[in-house]
């Protein structure tokens, strides 16, 4: 059965239990909602239900969506394949040479992205920094699992290295991020305008770290 909620169709099934007592919903990786129901409570009923729980089902379909897109993102990655700039590459199309251990591969992926990203990043801090007519004392690539950027208070910048690893667009906002820290130092209202004004977007960009940070790692995919 459909359900137009908000201009979403809603596919779902009803399961009676003359046994249960309470209502339950579930929803299979395909968006199918089940609604596990006593026995002889009317459709008007059920669909009223869903309507009500509108906001965990559509969280549930974005989840959904996302795994969609993790899936084809590995799919695309295939067998020795590696994030550079938002695309899979080879480690030879990388890096120019082929044979390499895989320590020795680790290694030499690392310092390829480590010079990029202070290549990258440190053009895209030009770009911004002119553009906003900000300041900052200095730059560093780091490595770290929980932070794509940190700005310090003493106008210390400092990036993940693999951000070389997404689109351009993606290291752009994480660079405009952490300049707009450079006159708000907390999450604020204020820090949130000057961010979207630099670029509106932004939101996009954080989507994308969110879904594919899990993949922009020196581990092969396949």
């Amino acid at each position: 059965m459909d359900l137009n909620i908000n201009g979403n169709t809603i596919r779902y099934e009803v399961q009676y239990n003359a046994k249960r007592k309470k209502f339950a919903i579930s929803m299979d990786p395909s968006g199918l909602v089940t609604v596990k129901s006593p026995k002889n409570v009317p459709i008007d009923a059920i669909e009223k239900l869903i309507a009500e729980n509108i906001s965990w089902v559509e969280g549930k379909h974005g989840e959904m969506e996302q795994r969609k897109e993790a899936l084809k993102l590995t799919e695309e990655l295939g067998v020795s394949k590696y994030l550079y700039m938002g695309r899979p590459h080879s480690a030879e199309e990388l890096l120019g040479t082929s044979g390499l251990g895989e320590e020795e591969l680790k290694d030499t992926l690392k310092k390829f992205y480590i010079s990029s990203a202070k290549s990258l990043i440190g053009e895209r801090l030009k770009h911004y920094q002119r553009e906003m007519g900000v300041k900052f004392k200095s730059m560093k690539i780091m490595e770290s699992k929980a932070k794509w950027g940190t700005c310090s208070s003493d106008k210390e910048l400092t990036f993940n290295y693999r951000l070389v690893m997404a689109p351009v667009k993606v290291v752009d906002y994480v660079v405009v991020h952490e300049l707009c820290h450079l006159d708000h130092m907390n999450h604020d209202r204020s820090f949130w305008r000057k961010v979207g004004s630099i670029m509106p977007d932004y939101k996009e960009q954080q989507e994308f770290l969110s879904k594919y940070g899990q993949f922009m790692s020196l581990e092969r995919w396949g």
